[in-house]
Order: C-alpha cells, then structure tokens, then sequence
C-alpha cells in the first residue's frame, strides 16, 4: 500500500476515461461491475483493426487461415494461465461461454461417474454453483463455521459420505453478493483433511474475485481442482469464459458421456458405435465444436489492453479497494436528523492485510426512512436510472446471501413466493422484510468522483436533514370548500403506451364499468417475447397519434416524428371487432401476452400493413393487438388501484401471527355486477385515473424552485384532469388524498386510490425526449413509505336509483362538468 499514491493513480483514470470510456458521458456513473465490466476503446478499436488485417479460419483445417487462428488460441490460452500464474504443465484451460459453462461442465462429467457424486456448497454460492446439487445424489448447504469444522478434524456428514461417491465441495473466492472473501486455502485444507474413498474434489467460483484482484495458482497442490472465470467481468469484452482444470483432477473427465465435433478422433456409426476421444490434452477433449475463435482473439488484446491501462491486478485490487472503504464509510455516516441510520449497509467493512486485501470493492445495502421504514428497492431504482446510475438491485443471484443477510427463513421465502414475489418483480417488501438489496460494486475504471456521486445522491433524496418525512402535507378540505370543481379536460388513450385523444368540449364520452369508452382497448406486442410495449422501453412511442373517427368507423393512427419514406402518413384500423380482421378466429390461438407483469390472451391484427407501419417506426418487430372487452379468464383483467396510507379512509390491518387469519379483511363484491365494475381493460391498476390541476401547479412550482423546467398534465396520461377557478392552489392542492367519491355531472365515481408512479412521467409527450422531472421533485415532495405517488384512481359507481335509470343506462362526462367531492 506504500506505492499506492491514491491522488495520482485516481487522477490517471480519470483522464483515460475521458478518450477510453466514452459511454460514461452524458451523467452516466456506472456502478454494476460485478455484473459486467466496461470495455475501454481502445480494446474494440484493436479488434477491429485485428480481424480486418488478418484472415482467422476454422481452427479444424489445414489451411493458413485456419492455422492462424489455431496459433493465436494456443498463445491466448497461455497468456490466460500466466495471468494466474498457473504452470501449463499442471494445469490446462478450457475455453467455456461464461463461469456458468464452465460449471455446468464439471457437472455433467461428475454426474456420468458411476454412482454419481455428492455435493456441498457454501451458502454465499452464485445460484450457477447452487444449481449443481439437483444433479448431485446428496447435497448439503454449509455456512463458514461448518467449513473451519472440517478442516479441524470433524467429519464431513452422513448423508454425503454414505453414498461412497465423489464429493465436490464448490464455494466462490469472492461473494457476488457483499464482497465477503473466503480463504482461498480451503481447496487445500479440505483436500487434506477429508479423502473419502472416491475422491474429494474443490470448484472454485472466482468470476467476481478475479473481475479486480490477482489470482495466483503457483501452487499446484494447494489450488483448486476446478476454477471458473469470465472474461467480461474482468474486461468487458468479449462474452467468454474458462475453466481452469488442475491436471491431477482430470480424470474426472473419463465418464464425461458427450462429444462434439473437434473433441475426437474417430467415430464409428454404421454397423457399431465406437468412437476414440481426443487425448492429447484435456482441453482438446472438452472444448466441443468449433471454438469462439474472434471471442479468444479479442480475449488476447484485452489482456494486452488492460495492462497498458491499468497496471497489474494488485495495482487494480489496492485502487479498488479503496474507494470501497471510502464508499462504506461515507455511506455509513449518513444520518436522518433524528439520528438514525440511512443505510443498512450487509457488505463487511473493507480491510487490508499485509499482503493483500480481504473483502472485495463491493458495498451492498438497503435504505431505511426517518422511521426506520425499508425504502422500496422499485422506487429506488426509477430514480436512481434517471439520475444516471446504473446499479444492480434485488436477489444478486446469490439466494444464500441475501436471505442470510435479511434474515429470510425458509417458510418466509415460501411465504413471499405464494405472496407474488418473482425474481425481478416490484414486491421487495413483504412481512416488514426487504425480500431484496442494493448492490453497488466497483471496477478498475471508477473513481473517487464516481462514490462521492452516489453518496451525494443518497443524500439528497433519501436523508431527511431535519428527521421529518419527506412527504408533501396533505390538505383536509370539505365538499363545501370545492363548489367550483370542474372537468378540464378528458383524454382516451385508446392504444396502451402511445398518444392520446382530447376530447372536445361539448362532446359527452361514455363511461364502461372498465373506463372511458375506447380507452386502452389496443396494445401493441413484441413478436417474439409477447410483452406489450411500454414507453419507459420505447419512449417513441408517445409520438403515435391515435383518433377516433366514428363517421368512418375507423381508429386512425398518425406518427408526429420523422416517417420513413415508404410508410404511408398514417394507417386506419376498424373500430368494429369484426373477426376476419384479426389473425385467428380461433379463441384457442389467439396470442398470450403480458401487461403489467399479467397474462392475457389478445387478439393480433392479420393485416400486414398494419402492423409493418408500427414495427418500423418503433423499430421493434411488434403487432398490434386488441384486448376481448368483457371477455372470460385470461381475458379478464380486475382493479388492483387501492387506498395508501397517506390517504383518509386507509384500514390498517393488525399485524397477525403467520397463519392466522386478518382482523380485516377487503370486503368482497356484493353482486356479480359490482364485480364486473372492477374490471379493467389494459389500463395498470384502474378503469380511470385523474389528477388534479391545483396538485400540477403546487408541483410545478417545487420543481421550479429546484431550477428545473415544468411539466404539463400530459405526461401522468390521465384521462381526467379537474381544476377550480374558485380557490387558491394553497387550498385545493393534494386535497385528491381525502376525496372519498365524486359527483361528475350526474354520475357518481369511487376513488380508489392514489396512483404509484414510474419515471415514465418523465418522457416529454410531445417530444419523447427524457428528463429527470417531475419524477426527481416527486420522490422529494411525494414519497409515502417509499414510493411515490400523484393522481388519484376512480371508477363509476353503478346507480341504484331507479328513477334515473335511463340516464344510468348509458353514463357519459364532458368537459367543464361541474364536480362535487366527498371527503
């Protein structure tokens, strides 16, 4: 650490950023290295100029061509094992797609071994290592305690050892989930002390270790039998990996079953089935197929690249971990006014022994509210991807981990999945728990500005200076208080995510049980993984303009950015549902596809014409679609709007033993048709959603205040904006939280709860240009237990009033209805 001046090498990365990492312009801090790294210029520049130079042919000819490519793998293959100071005469290298591969191989040859094999893993194991034990005969799960055991002398457990199989023991160097080093000794110890009959064998998982430290297995003996890497994580490119197989563990290999081309040198098939396996080297006889040839020749200029760049690993490894500590500690002194903790920080504090560093440059954590609160990992993410930062959230791959971490048992997993949870879903709180982290890891191009930035982020919008909430008050106003309450605008927005129509004054829109008439009926849906497209993908989206045109019966789609050429100026599709438009009449083939995370089944159009218009506009191959309006099963969406805690009329439920049933419970419909009004067509969470223009102006003028630009209503897409010439925007805004109900003309509507909202609010729908606002005031001005809300959501509410039953038949709104409000 002497030779470690931290001014001068982090002033060094610093400038080379400047010409090697042109990807981090534009407010990008990139903060994700242990997913992947970042590949500099430099290194793509060589490559192209390499494979324009040079002719690379299939390593399995003769020709010079071939032969080149065959020379330039040996050499990549050498550098690679010089790299981690492995003798090539101990150890051979087998060139895999990624670390994942790599085990998958060691795997499959384990399991073809007569008997099979048993396994044990530690529980900090990327989910690649934890997958291994389903193909295992007996597996078992061990903490760092069990390990030190073994090694003491105690004797590894029953259920591993009866089985008279192989034991494969696999741990990582580094854990990918808080940085936690283990001993890298334990491959020898524990080959030392257990020996069971069939043979004792150590996989090392090392792809996050080595993405920023040295790796040496000088020691043959002491090394690990099998360790995986992958080269992105430590260059960034290219996509590939390696097994490192000590040479006294081969012949695990011999029961491996498959082969593929390159990996033998005869096969019979007629008449009996014999083939000779290729046993030259072990890496001859793994590596099936032809190999990534341009992947290893990139693989070597990246080697090279990375040196010129940033010195050795260790050199990487002290910079690295700097900034880690600096990281933690600047995160860890981070206090709400009243004192508490902003951050619960899992990843241990970095420390430096003599010779090397023992916790990797990774800081894993989650965020709590001036209440001690768990601030939700969802809304996090929205406004840390517009503030720039790229970050990895949730279970990390690493299920041990983080349920060691959070103190997750078994049954609350079980609970939390029978609950909803998905891997990458928004439920991260449940049962009081985050089911998920913050992770933020460090690679050899951050600096000291990149971990100052992320701290001063957490600051601003997650530390309250003088311990109150960050919450916008909200104003409790009587129904008297908004007699001149009014409809300002109405708008439909008949195909999800795109443009919407603004109803006219004068014209009275009907209103379904499932929302204004016409509204969200289409969608339109990638081709090839069935989600409908959203404008938080394809923010240009909001620039197609759809029209009603009831004369000609048609809906009539414009697009108000550059068209090309071929492409008509705009396309019509018939509002009539009639079934030769679409592409199947058969109910059974109709496409399933997801909204919101749901599965529905919805109906594509046939026509080409259609459906080319909105592919090569949005670039995406996509179809549009039409959802079955009152349809059954799949296609039925419900309401899933409800009341916050933020708002008057929320029920608490008591908290209640796991199992017991709830002191309160949503009371279910009372009819069939109150439960046909809770549908919903494909809007997110309710048949409609207003908002409040007194509420725009309010949030206007914060963001104003915070020297940004102001926002109109229509990027929060609600179909009814309401507005009073007879207050003052001190009075009326917010008062949306306590509104009960409302009377629109002659109807009445429920409101059913404020709306969460994404950073899609920052999408400019006139532009399709993306900024930071509304979303980054909203976080500060309108956070309730971690998320963010503005508008509120509704639904017409049946009449059961005989006498106007001809008006109920058919309820419609128009603009400058006048409204009254139940608080």
């Amino acid at each position: 650490m002497a030779d470690y001046d931290v001014s001068a090498y982090n002033g060094r990365i610093e400038a080379l950023r400047e010409t090697e990492y042109p990807m981090l312009k534009d407010g990008n801090t990139y903060l994700d290295h242990a997913g992947t790294t970042l590949y500099a210029k430099s290194l793509v520049d060589e490559f192209a100029a390499d494979m324009t130079a040079n002719l690379f042919g299939n390593p399995h000819s003769a020709s010079s061509s071939s032969q080149l490519s065959m020379t330039r793998i040996d050499d990549v293959r050498v550098k690679v094992l010089q790299l981690l100071n492995a003798d090539p005469t101990e150890f051979d290298l087998v060139f895999v797609a990624n670390a994942t591969a790599g085990i998958k191989l060691v795997t499959e040859a384990l399991r073809s071994a007569p008997g099979g094999f048993s396994f044990v893993y530690h529980e900090t194991c990327h989910t690649s290592l934890v997958g291994i034990r389903q193909e295992s005969e007996a597996s078992r799960c061990v903490d760092t305690e069990m390990v030190q055991n073994w090694i003491d002398g105690a004797p590894l457990p029953d259920e591993i050892t009866s089985a008279g199989a192989p034991v494969l023991f696999g741990y990582p160097a580094q854990s990918n989930m808080d940085g936690a080093r283990l001993p890298l000794e334990w491959s020898h110890k524990l080959r030392v002390r257990n020996s069971p009959p069939a043979g004792f064998y150590t996989l090392l998982d090392a792809a996050a270790y080595v993405s920023t430290s040295p790796l040496n297995l000088g020691d043959q003996k002491s090394a690990p039998d099998f360790t995986v890497l992958s080269f992105y994580k430590m260059f960034g490119f290219p996509d590939l990996g390696a097994l490192v197989v000590r040479k006294d563990a081969m012949p695990v290999f011999k029961h491996r079953k498959y082969f593929g081309g390159g990996t033998v040198d005869m096969v019979v098939c007629s008449g009996e089935q014999w083939h000779a396996t290729k046993s030259e080297s072990l890496h001859e006889a793994l590596e099936d197929g032809t190999l990534p040839i341009h992947s290893i020749v990139a693989l070597g200029i990246a080697l090279g690249v990375h040196n010129r760049l940033f010195g050795t690993m260790a050199d990487v490894s002290l910079h690295t971990s700097y900034l880690a500590q600096r990281m933690h500690d600047k995160l860890d002194s981070l206090r709400h006014g009243n004192g508490r903790h902003v951050c619960e920080i899992y990843s241990p504090a970095v420390k430096r022994s003599a010779e090397s560093v023992v916790s990797g440059p990774i800081v894993t954590l989650n965020l709590r509210d001036e209440v001690g609160a768990w601030v939700s990992l969802t809304e996090f993410e929205k406004t840390a991807v517009l503030k720039g930062f790229h970050i990895r959230t949730g279970g990390l791959c690493n299920p041990g981990g983080v349920a060691a971490a959070l103190d997750l048992k078994p049954w609350e997993m079980k609970s939390n999945f029978s609950s909803g949870f998905r891997c990458g879903n928004d439920n991260d709180i449940l049962g009081g728990k985050p089911t998920g982290t913050i992770r933020v890891s460090l690679g050899a191009m951050s600096t000291i500005s990149d971990v100052d930035r992320f701290v001063a982020f957490i600051d601003e919008f997650y530390r309250s200076s003088d311990g109150s909430t960050f919450n916008q008050s909200t104003n409790g106003v009587g129904s008297t208080a908004l007699a001149d309450l009014v409809v300002a605008s109405i708008t439909v927005f008949p195909i999800k995510s795109c443009g919407g129509c603004h109803i006219p004054e004068g014209q009275s829109w009907e209103v379904k049980p499932e929302g204004l008439a016409w509204d969200r009926e289409w969608c339109l849906v990638h081709r090839g993984t069935s989600q409908a497209l959203s404008q938080k993908r394809y923010p240009c989206m909001a620039l197609l303009r759809p029209c009603i045109d009831f004369e000609k019966g048609v809906l009539e789609v414009s697009y108000a950015g550059e068209i090309p050429q071929h492409l008509p100026p705009k396309i019509t599709v018939p509002l009539s549902s009639n079934p030769a438009y679409f592409d199947s009449c058969d109910f059974t083939k109709w496409r399933t596809s997801r909204v919101c995370g749901e599965e529905i089944v919805a109906r594509p159009y046939a026509s080409a014409t259609v459906n080319d218009y909105f592919s090569e506009i949005l670039g995406v191959p996509c179809v549009l679609a039409r959802f079955p309006s009152g349809g059954q099963g799949q296609g039925v969406r419900r309401v899933k709007a409800q009341l916050q805690q933020h708002q008057a009329g929320y029920r608490r439920t008591r908290r209640q033993l796991p199992g017991a049933f709830p002191v309160e419970m949503d009371t279910p419909p009372d009819s069939d048709s109150e439960a046909d009004q809770r549908r919903i067509l494909l809007s997110n969470e309710s048949p409609l959603l207003a908002i409040n223009a007194a509420s725009l102006r309010v949030l206007n003028l914060e963001i104003r205040n915070r020297g940004g630009r102001e926002v109109s209503a229509d990027v929060f897409r609600a179909n009814v904006v309401l507005d009073s010439v007879g207050q003052g925007d001190d009075i009326l805004a917010y008062t949306e939280d306590h509104w009960s109900a409302l009377t629109i003309g002659n109807y009445r509507f429920e409101m059913l709860g404020s709306c969460r909202r994404c950073h899609m609010v920052c999408i400019h729908q006139d532009t399709a240009a993306k900024s930071e606002e509304p979303f980054a005031t909203l976080s500060k001005t309108r956070r309730f237990n971690g998320k963010v809300f503005f508008g509120t959501h509704m639904c017409h509410a049946a009449s059961t009033d005989q006498t106007s039953a001809s008006i109920a038949q058919v309820p419609t709104i128009r603009v400058g209805d006048k409204v009254s409000v139940d608080c």
